[in-house]
């Protein structure tokens, strides 16, 4: 069945069954809480994907972090600073990295993807364990309690994968926690953002317990170190679960709050997940370097397929000729040409901090973005013209766009944050105006 089939199958569900668009909502509304990913609201349906979407989804997502954790050894010999600095790094950032290297490729991650008339394609990938929305599993057994609900899945051979026991095993596998024991883990935030999100970790926190560990929400200026541990008041933390990001280190503040979790986890006081370089492979700049024509003859065949099935062309902003379509062109030249076609980014920013959409911009205004732009880490990509989905509403359809933020984790694929908007440029933040929803696969073909 085609993924079009399959919403429209849906969609006849819920007729049948006499529900309302909102009827849904509210039979969810105990799962969609203000301390959730949901914020205390949700689509009228959740993500559905074909069996042969998943299936080559997530073989992309394979080929794709083979692909981007290689770069440090295709391209610089392994010199992790050297590739740091090539993807936007402060000096300051570099050197963390550097020290907080993970001894192998970081697993946990969440590439955010548009779907369009050929499948999915990339927007930007965050390699980090302090990505959002892993707790959306909640709403996914709420749904199947609904009868008529459980019934259109029944008959479609559709499942789900929980992203947050994805992402416990990804953690007990990477930080080499011992079987049958029962860490301690620090969810550790910014003293700025913890804030605002404190309740939502300490619901993470209730969550992540049910999983096998003890989770404390803090921010990094509460841990203190001492006695060959790292200790959050009276409790000695086996794991840090970061949550503060590389950009924290620009604050003022950021190096000296840094500096003494990066010496206890060198000292192996304390295991890090995830380390500091896994957010490099994260940069826009990282996606620009797959995309260049001289990364081509470093790709296995199967890596450079993935590449060009999913990454849209993307630049860092330099003076000087690039090759689009095989043509070779002057960047800033085709940067004021193609102006409603390409998206400006900072490359190790997130959320669509700093994000110019020429489409939205005049002349003039995009013009001076450019300029600015060369030498810095900001990179050019190719807009993604997305597929609107209908969802039902009480009185109809409207036509939505659907952000799908998949999860890669140890196990490979481990679920999905799905977020909508009626508007196609407010997709990535529910702060901006999305809605989201969680996500359901066919596990065979129908």
């Amino acid at each position: 069945m085609t993924h079009d089939a399959l919403v429209t199958d849906y969609i006849a569900s819920l007729a049948r069954s006499g529900w309302r668009a909102s009827d849904l909502i509210d039979a969810v509304r105990d799962h969609i809480t203000i301390d959730t990913t949901y914020a205390a609201r949700t689509l009228s349906r959740p993500g559905l994907l074909s069996h042969a979407e998943v299936t080559q989804l997530t073989e992309d997502l394979d080929h794709l972090h083979a692909a981007l954790t290689g770069l440090p050894d295709r391209l610089f010999g392994g010199d992790m600073a050297a590739f740091a600095r090539a993807v936007g790094a402060t000096e300051a950032q570099a050197l963390a990295c550097v020290r907080g290297r993970s001894a192998a490729p970081p697993r946990m991650g969440r590439a955010d993807l548009l779907l369009d008339d050929v499948g999915f394609r990339l927007m930007e990938v965050n390699w980090t364990s302090a990505v959002g929305g892993l707790d959306t599993a909640g709403l996914n057994r709420r749904l199947l309690e609904l009868p008529f609900f459980a019934e259109f899945a029944e008959r479609q051979g559709l499942t789900f994968i929980d992203p947050m026991v994805e992402l416990v095993d990804t953690l007990f596998t990477e930080c080499k926690v011992p079987t049958g024991t029962r860490p301690v883990v620090g969810l550790v935030d910014w003293p700025a953002s913890f804030e605002t999100l404190e309740p939502q970790l300490r619901k993470s926190a209730e969550w992540l317990g049910a999983f096998g560990m003890d989770a404390y929400p803090c921010h990094v200026g509460q841990l203190r170190y001492a006695d060959g541990r790292v200790w959050l008041e009276d409790l000695a933390i086996d794991v840090v679960y970061r949550l503060f990001l590389m950009e924290d280190l620009l604050d003022d503040s950021g190096p000296a709050l840094i500096e003494p979790v990066l010496r206890a986890a060198e000292r192996g006081e304390v295991a890090l997940f995830t380390a500091m370089d896994s957010e490099l492979y994260g940069s826009k700049a990282a996606l620009a370097l797959l995309s260049d024509e001289a990364m081509r003859q470093h790709l296995a065949p199967r890596e450079l397929a993935c590449i060009d099935r999913i990454l849209p062309w993307t630049r860092m902003v330099r003076y000087g000729p690039v090759t689009v379509a095989g043509k070779r062109v002057e960047l800033t030249e085709y940067a004021a040409d193609q102006q409603p076609e390409l998206i400006l980014k900072p490359t190790l920013f997130h959320g669509g901090m700093g994000v110019v959409q020429g489409w939205k911009t005049t002349r003039e205004d995009w013009r001076q973005r450019i300029e600015a732009a060369v030498d810095q880490p900001f990179v050019l990509q190719r807009r993604i013209h997305a597929t609107p989905e209908p969802f039902p509403t009480d009185t109809g359809i409207e036509k939505i766009t659907l952000a799908w933020g998949a999860f890669m984790v140890s196990r490979g694929y481990g679920g999905m944050l799905v977020r909508g908007s009626p508007d196609a440029d407010s997709l990535l933040s529910v702060n901006l105006g999305a809605t989201a929803t969680c996500c359901f696969h066919q596990t065979r073909p129908t």
